[in-house]
């Protein structure tokens, strides 16, 4: 299987691509596709689950296994192998559980507004890179959540009217926006989400 990445995607290798649950699928557009069916009622089951922590490292496994388990056969497991981005394999579980354990002090003690608070637990679970692959859309379906049950607060608009996944400018800005944080530079992530200025 031959698989265009987009820009900022993270490739797949030979033992994750065979956890694809479907054979026909040969294009990225068709592997999208399949996703956003998944996504969509992993959405779902979101919206429709018993309100739980959405701290609790479990919770964070289970959405992925939600969002893209109808897809691929190792949906909601944290990757094995070492990736192009993102820390070493052996690392994610305790930096998951330091990530989980910081958003709780941060909501419990009012350290950051909302949308700060959402982006910088975004970024460090992308930056953590848990799963083999679909990594933004389930810390951006993350940080929604933690925004709508912990702070009470509208999601955040990550697409803007476009195509989130697709090559466009949002999502250079979005990509761009990320880097800059990892360079501890907030101001192009907080501006993206719609706030302005760091809290420190």
């Amino acid at each position: 299987m031959t698989f265009q990445e987009p820009a900022g995607a993270t490739p797949l290798d030979p033992d994750e691509r065979q956890g694809l649950k479907y054979d026909h699928i040969t294009t990225r557009g068709e592997l999208d596709e399949l996703e956003q069916a998944n996504i969509e009622q992993g959405l779902a089951w979101a919206s429709r689950r018993r309100r739980r922590d959405v701290f609790d490292d479990a919770f964070i496994r289970r959405l992925h296994k939600e969002l893209f388990g109808d897809v691929w056969t190792w949906a909601g497991e944290y990757r094995q192998t070492e990736k192009n981005i993102g820390i070493d394999p052996l690392q994610i579980p305790e930096q998951m559980r330091v990530l989980l354990g910081n958003a709780r002090y941060w909501a419990e003690n009012g350290i950051f507004s909302p949308l700060e608070a959402a982006a910088r637990f975004h970024h460090r679970m992308v930056q953590i890179h848990p799963f083999p692959n679909g990594n933004g859309r389930h810390a951006r379906i993350a940080a929604d959540i933690m925004l709508e049950e912990v702070y009470e607060h509208p999601p955040v608009e990550w697409a803007n009217g476009f195509d989130l996944q697709a090559d466009n400018e949002r999502r250079q800005a979005y990509i761009a926006a990320l880097r800059a944080a990892d360079g501890e530079d907030f101001a192009p992530l907080l501006s993206f989400v719609g706030t302005v200025e760091p809290t420190s």
